[in-house]
């Protein structure tokens, strides 16, 4: 059969779009279908202010009357990545080449028009939301807004003239949270002069929210796939942290008074929704309030930590990525927290990957980021 390939420009179709991975990966172990009313938020240009910045379209793959795959191909206006590139993302097929083919023939064919020379993802959408293919790992389920994805789709991009950009990693802290012996030292002498921590106030959180993305903007913006957090996007991360976050696990560093540094672990919602199989009715709602507020998680996610960077090589702001992280980490054991992954960390972010393994943290997981010039 031919494989008809369909943009998705209605609600229903947005539906099955949604829907493509969990059933491809209905019999993995390690899947987690996330929740699809957080899924069609994520993917409405009304909800997410992404598409505010961004040029975009999906299309689903369907074969002998059935959808058999999905993809997407996006501009983002403020990446910060490769110019030449426009991204594909939301990859999602069966293990069948002509499947494969067809989607990407789209997608490339979407970036040519629009002037790109090069191809380069999976970015779900953007830097800051899932980035690259699980290529190592697959024997744990992923965390809160992190990707798993189907073995055979490493192999087929490659079929397809996709060739490595750049690695990213998932490191773990798996030992009950514990951090090297020489860094426990260092923070055994106390905190430099100046230097103060504090945990998020939630009575001023929207100001606190701004402080955050003023420091993410700084720090961030000189690297590859770093964020610039709009005002629209700077309110909105506010809203999603405020649904899931615990406040003890938010903490700012100041140096002589001023926001420096900071540190976000999320809890594992992963690891509460695991077979809620994508609904939060009937009874969805009850038992991930549960199993979040009562039995609490054993697993969280840093997906956000940065300093200043005048403050970069200062001694007090080189210390204070593990403050900020002993801070959450002495909260987080109080609550029975168990392991702590700190992702996405590039494969040449030499300085956080020295960081996080002087917290006696490995890697666990590695995602890869594609590129293919378009003749």
């Amino acid at each position: 059969m031919a494989v008809d390939i369909v943009p998705v420009s209605t609600k229903a179709e947005l539906e099955r779009f949604i829907r493509v991975p969990m059933r491809l990966m209905a019999r993995e172990p390690n899947y987690i279908a996330p929740l699809m009313f957080e899924r069609r938020e994520a993917l409405s240009p009304k909800v997410n202010p992404f598409f505010q910045h961004a040029d975009y379209q999906f299309w689903l793959a369907r074969k002998d009357g059935r959808d058999v795959g999905r993809i997407s191909a996006q501009v983002d206006h403020l990446a910060k990545t490769d110019p030449d590139a426009g991204y594909f993302g939301m990859i999602a097929a069966e293990d069948d080449p002509e499947v494969f083919a067809a989607l990407f023939q789209v997608a490339e064919d979407w970036l040519r028009q629009r002037g790109f020379k090069a191809a380069m993802g999976p970015f779900n959408l953007a830097t800051s939301e899932e980035v690259g293919l699980l290529v190592e790992g697959f024997d744990t389920p992923p965390m809160v807004m992190m990707g798993h994805d189907p073995r055979w789709t490493e192999r087929r991009l490659q079929e397809l003239g996709y060739a490595k950009a750049k690695d990213v990693y998932a490191y773990i802290n798996a030992h009950n949270f514990r951090f090297s012996e020489g860094v426990e030292r260092r923070l055994a002498r106390g905190l430099p002069a100046g230097a103060a921590l504090r945990r998020v106030r939630m009575n001023r959180f929207d100001e606190e929210v701004k402080i955050l993305a003023d420091i993410v903007n700084d720090a961030w913006s000189e690297n590859w796939g770093g964020l610039s957090l709009t005002e629209a996007e700077t309110k909105h991360l506010g809203e999603s942290l405020k649904l899931i976050l615990i406040p003890d696990w938010i903490w700012f560093y100041e140096i002589d008074g001023e926001p420096a540094g900071f540190i976000v672990m999320l809890p594992d919602i992963n690891e509460a929704i695991h077979d809620l199989n994508g609904k939060i009715l009937p009874f969805g709602w009850a038992k991930l309030l549960w199993r979040l507020k009562v039995k609490g998680p054993s697993r969280a996610r840093v997906p956000l930590m940065g300093v200043r960077k005048k403050f970069a090589r200062d001694r007090r702001g080189m210390m204070a990525p593990f403050f900020l992280s002993d801070a959450v980490r002495r909260e987080a054991v109080k609550r029975g927290l168990r392991q702590a992954e700190y992702s996405w960390i590039l494969e040449d972010n030499h300085a956080m990957r020295h960081i996080l393994e002087g917290l006696d943290a490995r890697i666990y997981k590695t995602y890869r980021i594609y590129r293919k010039e378009l003749g």
